[in-house]
């Protein structure tokens, strides 16, 4: 089955890549490797901000990395000339959690993008992975992730 079909079973539908919001650009490409920058949590309404362990749930941080991870293939099928098909694996994921100190679930909350992937892309969406803590990311958004993609 096609990525576009499964995307499609999901009822997700990409949007147009995010625009880099500083001096950096949004994707790079070397040789069949795609390394493709952080992702912040946005939808249709805006930013999804938040601190897990203060004013967020896990469960609502697991919703704004799977966010995340759709803003990663919306740069992903940019970057291939608007062929998502061209993905071959993913391979790479490293997730930022906006959390207090004594917060310590980071895992669970980047298993948004994670099985968002898994469902999306079958066996090629399973990847390695860090997730991490930040005491704040950039304008107060809940989550942040990067990815590294193989591409044909």
């Amino acid at each position: 089955m096609s990525i576009a079909s499964r995307l499609a079973e999901l009822g997700v539908v990409l949007p147009d890549a995010p625009a880099p919001a500083a001096n950096y650009v949004p994707f790079v490409k070397s040789g069949s490797t795609l390394y493709v920058s952080g992702q912040i949590s946005s939808d249709a309404n805006g930013l999804v901000t938040g601190k897990l362990g203060a004013d967020m749930e896990v469960a609502d941080g697991a919703a704004a990395a799977r966010l995340c991870a759709i803003s990663l293939l919306a740069q992903v099928k940019a970057a291939c000339d608007g062929d998502i098909e061209r993905l071959s694996r993913v391979v790479k994921l490293t997730g930022f959690v906006n959390s207090t100190a004594d917060f310590t679930e980071q895992p669970k909350v980047i298993n948004g993008a994670s099985d968002f992937l898994v469902e999306a892309l079958g066996p090629a969406g399973r990847h390695s992975r860090s997730a991490v803590s930040a005491a704040s990311l950039p304008m107060g958004v809940a989550v942040e992730i990067e990815g590294i993609f193989e591409i044909k």
